[in-house]
């Protein structure tokens, strides 16, 4: 996995998907320093420990962001109430930014989950 791999998938894409996503990646990276960046199921992901924390991908009209887990947006779905969502994940408007607050919400209940399943690993947040 590389941060390089994530860099070219963002090649190409429109200018509102670059943005959200780049705005995605840093909130992400903010909270997990020590994340790996890669790509996952064909989409950009920051994992650390080897276990997926967060990953997010560029549709037509749309991001999705997809936890790696189908127990965390169920979880925030009062939240996450005005956004098409799944188990597995939810959509935001391309060009948008999504709230620190909420990314750090996601974040944390992965990275709670996975110490939890993990217990001899390191999944604090930052």
């Amino acid at each position: 996995m590389s941060k390089a791999e994530v860099d070219q998938y963002l090649k190409g894409l429109p200018e509102a998907a670059v943005i959200s996503i780049q705005a995605l990646r840093k909130q992400v990276l903010d909270l997990v320093p020590k994340g790996e960046e890669g790509i996952s199921y064909a989409m950009p992901c920051v994992k650390i420990n080897g276990k997926a924390v967060a990953g997010y991908a560029a549709f037509k009209k749309h991001i999705g962001y997809f936890p790696h887990s189908g127990n965390i947006v169920p979880q925030l779905s009062r939240e996450l109430a005005d956004r098409k969502q799944t188990t597995g994940g939810f959509q935001f408007g391309l060009g948008e930014v999504l709230p620190n607050d909420l990314i750090a919400k996601l974040v944390g209940l992965r990275l709670k989950e996975l110490s939890e399943k993990y217990p001899d690993l390191d999944f604090k947040l930052n």
